[in-house]
């Protein structure tokens, strides 16, 4: 089907963001088709089902369907349940049985909020999709890269969670709000007439509405105990505890240990194969190097020499100088000036050039050199 460069496909939550971006992209004239994506099934998360700050709600549904209706554009429910438990939730719940922390909003941006949702966007003969993200996208004519840039709003920036989307991607991608702060989201929201008064923000993973993981891994994993039984914990190598199944612990958590000890004890590492889960004073969670795997190089096609970066290791990070490259493997390599606390496996780590998203991918070892 021949794509028309002037239809966009919006996903829409019913949250302010995506609701403004609606009204901002119909009155730049595009013909929007606006799909809220129905990501679980209600039975099958449990929780909290009802709470409607989750991106995903029956309420964000019908909140989205009615922003449709103001400014006349079709909405369609789209049931990607299947596949975002094959692609999302099976590989969270596979990480934290491998011992690691998991992020699966990255996940889901790269192969739901984009690879389906551009599925769909072909399906209906749209060239573009567009998303209430805050962020930008740079570009540059003489390489014709595209990257991820940080939003003007620092507290909302989300460019962290986007480093996986590739550059075929994002040709095909707008960002309404690029360049807005959260303010003038709401002021556009005004002026558009939309009514946000009963709406708050969305902070927890849409499919756990409760923000309780324990509680969805004890739901969603058939013979838990058995598979994670409990271990021991285990300080300087000698044995001081019982843990309650290593899924339950991050690495950096210091609370809900259930161990007495003289000075706090936080958790240096999980380790599944051992079945263990290693504690120890603040100070041995600080590691000046990382490796990762996955990578996706956004602002430049290749780095295979050294450079030095600021480099991100978690979404509320502030972000840290170092020197990156990838070597022949495609493995990501990182060497921090200054040792960095609490580095995770499982976790995004992402290169920044100033506001720009070099490349990023997911940890997979740390370590002091």
């Amino acid at each position: 089907m021949t794509r028309d460069p002037n239809k966009v496909i919006l996903g829409m939550s019913g949250g302010i963001d995506s609701s403004v971006a609606a009204g901002l992209l119909v009155e730049q004239g595009y013909n929007v088709i606006g799909i809220t994506i129905k990501t679980y099934r209600y039975e099958d998360v449990g929780g909290n089902v009802g709470n409607d700050s989750s991106c995903c709600s029956l309420d964000g549904i019908n909140d989205a369907r009615k922003v449709a209706m103001q400014f006349d554009f079709p909405h369609y429910t789209v049931d990607f349940s299947e596949v975002f438990r094959s692609k999302v939730i099976n590989y969270f719940i596979q990480d934290y049985l491998d011992g690691n922390t998991p992020n699966p909003c990255v996940r889901c941006n790269r192969t739901i909020k984009w690879e389906e949702m551009l599925r769909k966007a072909d399906a209906l003969g749209a060239e573009f999709i567009a998303t209430g993200h805050y962020a930008e996208i740079g570009f540059d004519a003489s390489s014709g890269r595209r990257w991820i840039r940080r939003s003007r709003d620092e507290q909302k920036d989300q460019s962290y969670m986007l480093w996986s989307v590739r550059q075929e991607h994002l040709s095909r991608t707008l960002f309404p709000l690029s360049g807005f702060t959260k303010e003038r989201s709401r002021s556009e929201g005004a002026r558009l007439g939309l009514d946000f008064s009963n709406k708050g923000e969305s902070f927890e993973i849409c499919f756990i509405p409760d923000n309780d993981y324990r509680r969805f891994l004890r739901d969603n994993v058939d013979d838990l105990n058995q598979k994670v039984a409990p271990g021991d914990i285990i300080l300087d190598g000698t044995v001081i505890g019982k843990h309650e199944g290593f899924p339950f612990y991050t690495i950096g958590q210091r609370k809900g240990l259930g161990i007495a000890h003289s000075e706090p004890l936080f958790v240096l590492d999980v380790l599944p194969e051992t079945n263990t889960v290693e504690v120890g004073l603040e100070g041995k969670l600080y590691h000046n190097a990382l490796t990762a795997h996955s990578v996706n190089l956004q602002k430049v096609a290749e780095l295979s020499e050294p450079q030095r970066f600021n480099v991100k290791i978690r979404y509320k990070d502030a972000g840290a100088p170092g020197i990156c490259w990838v070597n022949d493997e495609g493995t990501l390599h990182v060497r921090f000036d200054e040792p960095r606390k609490a580095i995770a496996r499982g976790q995004s780590v992402v290169v920044y050039d100033g506001d720009d998203v070099v490349g990023g991918g997911v940890i997979d070892t740390f370590f002091t050199v």
